[in-house]
């Protein structure tokens, strides 16, 4: 990963987050997209439909403010824990009681009786609620003068529950939540001095959601590389997670295969929940099931893992046609090349 991209990314997305608040660096046409009122939001479509077109997502706008938006939240995290004290906006507020309704409806629809073991087809009348109530959800989210840019928000929030055809979750579907958040503090509802909030409270409380759904209706893992991949459905957590430890006194890497010290810790690290909910739902020897993650244990420091898993999240995700054909582009996640 070059350094200058990665600045270049980060400062892009500390200007998208910090619309409304003019941090210095920032400059009249970063704010004239959201804050003018002539504005034009529109429904976020596909536009990579052939592996050529890879490149023009490389160089697109939406590119760099997502990977901006990941490392600045990477940056935002490391060396805290989950139960650290931080700020709990509104909008914060307002978006844990819309993943409760999306749990809530989890609970309302229960699994149906069925000859195959995995895809409950009753994921499909979950998924149409929310299809549904999807818009006038997120309309409560935004601020009073940003309801104009909920149908195109909403796109990505649809898109972060998985797959309604296939019945199945992956690190795509993910990649739309973080999209999604991505989105909120394009438009201002979310600020810079929501960023722990972003990823301790609304981003966890997401993962409980999925890991729920998931356990639920036995969704299938999206394009799962089976033992090969790091996890069958997550990624971000364990780049957060990672940071999370840097420079801690004790926990190292290989601790985290170690069954008493997630159960120990859990509460207070992404990565070690993501362990444990593996750990609930896989049997075998750990360096079986999970090789990736297993390889992972050896590496010395939290740093270098975090910044392998950085560069193997770009390789493994954000490079990979299969999982890029699905995403969507607007306005707020332009194909347009990124500024320069």
């Amino acid at each position: 990963m070059s350094l200058p991209g990665k600045h270049t990314a980060k400062k892009t997305v500390r200007l998208a987050m910090a619309e409304t608040e003019q941090q210095s660096g920032s400059t009249p046409e970063d704010e004239a997209p959201e804050e003018g009122a002539s504005f034009t939001f529109m429904v976020p479509k596909k536009e990579i439909s052939m592996v050529p077109d890879m490149g023009k997502w490389k160089r697109s706008q939406a590119y760099a403010d997502y990977i901006g938006f990941i490392l600045t939240l990477n940056e935002g995290v490391k060396g805290k824990k989950l139960t650290c004290e931080y700020k709990v906006s509104e909008t914060v507020e307002k978006l844990m009681d819309l993943l409760g309704t999306l749990d809530r409806w989890i609970n309302e629809t229960p699994p149906v009786d069925q000859p195959s073991r995995f895809g409950n087809k009753a994921y499909r009348t979950w998924f149409a609620k929310l299809d549904q109530e999807a818009e006038a959800l997120v309309s409560v989210v935004l601020p009073a003068d940003k309801h104009a840019a909920a149908p195109e928000i909403a796109v990505y929030l649809k898109e972060s529950v998985g797959n309604s055809t296939r019945i199945d979750y992956g690190t795509g579907h993910e990649a739309a939540f973080a999209a999604f958040l991505c989105c909120l503090c394009k438009v201002g509802a979310l600020r810079v001095d929501d960023q722990l909030a972003i990823v301790f409270k609304v981003f966890n409380r997401y993962l409980e959601v999925m890991r729920k759904l998931q356990k639920t209706y036995r969704m299938e893992p999206a394009g799962s590389q089976g033992v090969w991949g790091l996890d069958d459905f997550q990624f971000l957590p364990f780049i957060w997670g990672s940071s999370q430890f840097i420079d801690h006194p004790t926990l190292e890497p290989r601790h985290f295969v170690d069954e008493r010290a997630v159960n120990e810790h859990h509460q207070d690290y992404m990565f070690l929940e993501c362990i444990k909910f593996i750990n609930e739902m896989k049997t075998g020897p750990f360096a079986e099931h999970s090789n990736q993650l297993w390889n992972i244990s050896a590496v010395p420091s939290w740093s270098k893992v975090n910044q392998g898993l950085i560069r193997m999240y770009k390789a493994e995700c954000l490079e990979k046609f299969p999982v890029i054909q699905h995403f969507k582009f607007g306005s707020l996640l332009s194909i347009q090349p990124a500024k320069p």
